[in-house]
């Protein structure tokens, strides 16, 4: 009895006890939600952005549609483990929805929201739950707790190549740009 109960916590689905994610963080890039998406369009990019996926196998063809994946490894060799991130909704330019596998870790569901913050740029949002998996008994402030340092760092990381990669575009135009791609233009979390 205990185990049979134990297995459908660690495997049930749904969202977590607290209702939808339990929090998100943002980061600000002085740059459309288009230039953006571009990047979260390149799923070969995604092992430079997300902290612990450490090598992309293979990306489908099509993706970021719903339904395609991103084959990857998570964590360090010898130990990585070969898993795949599976898109389940997407609003091009604003929304991008995954379930992002690791198992036996777990399961988890993302969600990246770009909002245009006004001044031409992009308030990038990221929220985290684990959906499926030990992380799923986890009160949501906990997964949040545990959660939010990780996707900070990932929000950080592809904010550099965005801005790097529109400074590149800049650059190319003939128009001046900070070299390193950060400057007063750097990405910066909100106040």
């Amino acid at each position: 009895m205990l185990f049979s109960t134990l297995g459908d916590l660690l495997h049930r689905s749904g969202k977590p006890a607290d209702e939808d994610y339990p929090g998100e963080v943002a980061v600000t890039v002085p740059v459309p939600p288009e230039e953006v998406f571009d990047v979260l369009s390149d799923g070969w990019c995604y092992g430079l952005w997300v902290v612990g996926a450490s090598h992309i196998r293979d990306v489908e063809d099509g993706w970021p549609a719903v339904g395609s994946r991103i084959h990857h490894g998570v964590g360090p060799w010898p130990l990585t483990l070969h898993d795949y991130t599976e898109v389940v909704g997407m609003d091009k330019p604003r929304l991008l929805e995954l379930r992002a596998r690791s198992w036996p870790l777990g399961v988890a569901r993302v969600r990246l929201d770009l909002r245009p913050d006004g001044n031409g740029g992009t308030e990038i949002r990221m929220a985290e739950c684990a959906s499926e998996g030990p992380g799923r008994v986890l009160p949501g402030r906990v997964q949040y707790l545990m959660l939010a340092p990780r996707n900070r760092e990932s929000l950080q990381r592809l904010a550099d190549i965005v801005v790097s990669r529109s400074s590149g575009s800049r650059d190319r135009a003939g128009t001046t740009g900070d070299p390193g791609g950060r400057g007063g233009d750097a990405p910066h979390e909100p106040g």
